[in-house]
């Protein structure tokens, strides 16, 4: 039991942390959340040059993370925007095969999906679920609190050879698309063509600038794994947070991909 006058001594341990030191360690020595006191003292894990608050280092309990929750909101957001390009594309299909049926002529459709490679861009599509193994490995290991691990068995990897793997193989995915609208350009196809490369254009193009996204989020990840000493429970939710991005992304191209090249 403190003095009860410790309260207002300035001088006293309870003034100055905010706890005594039995609340702040607990018996296990493991740092507790004390968010409730506006002047408790941040304790310095192992490793770490400077303080680091318990609420980054310790995941809340009775309550999901709020940046979880606000990045699955915000991709059911991404995901209608997506859902507006599809309507776009098979609105547009179903109006040039309407008008190439009453003129008795080969719909545009048909016509313009002849030049696409399709060969070339499964490839490209096996390298960008590929990366979503990849990604999940280091989510995966990132919760367990393993920031680096061996090369040699992507079963312990660690976060950053997980997501370095991701990046680069994301890259590869977007080189791909590079090429294949250098390719189309070259045959002069361009998004002002005529209404199937719009469409084509326009949803790739779209889908290929949030891959984009995803990869600066992997570098924003990288950086910020090797310039903390301390591997904290705020680092592990942004890790799960651009897999669930990753995932997205990557769940779209497997649609786009079975509509554009083998729906027509």
């Amino acid at each position: 039991m403190p003095h009860p006058d410790q309260e207002s001594h300035p001088g006293s341990p309870k003034y100055a942390t905010g706890c005594t030191e039995t609340e702040k360690t607990g018996h296990t020595g493991r740092v507790t959340s004390q968010s409730d006191s506006l002047i408790a003292q941040d304790a310095l894990p192992s490793g770490a040059i400077h303080a680091v608050s318990s609420a980054r280092l310790n995941k809340p309990t009775g309550r999901p993370d709020t940046v979880a929750v606000g990045t699955i909101v915000w991709l059911a957001s991404e995901l209608m925007f997506f859902a507006a390009l599809f309507a776009a594309y098979f609105w547009i299909r179903n109006a040039t095969n309407e008008q190439a049926a009453a003129a008795g002529t080969v719909s545009l459709w048909d016509s313009s999906t002849q030049h696409l490679d399709v060969t070339f861009a499964s490839i490209n599509t096996a390298i960008l679920v590929t990366s979503s193994i990849t990604c999940q490995l280091a989510a995966n290991a990132a919760e367990r609190g393993r920031v680096t691990g061996s090369w040699l068995n992507p079963l312990k990897w660690g976060l950053r050879e997980g997501f370095i793997a991701t990046f680069i193989l994301g890259s590869l995915f977007i080189g791909g698309q590079v090429w294949e609208y250098f390719t189309l350009f070259g045959e002069g196809f361009v998004v002002s063509t005529d209404p199937y490369w719009s469409a084509f254009f326009l949803a790739t193009g779209f889908h290929g600038l949030h891959v984009i996204g995803g990869l600066v989020a992997f570098l924003f990840v990288l950086a910020r794994s090797y310039m903390t000493r301390t591997h904290t429970h705020e680092q592990t939710v942004t890790a799960h947070v651009v897999s669930y991005y990753w995932h997205f992304v990557d769940v779209v191209w497997i649609i786009l991909f079975g509509v554009i090249y083998f729906l027509r």
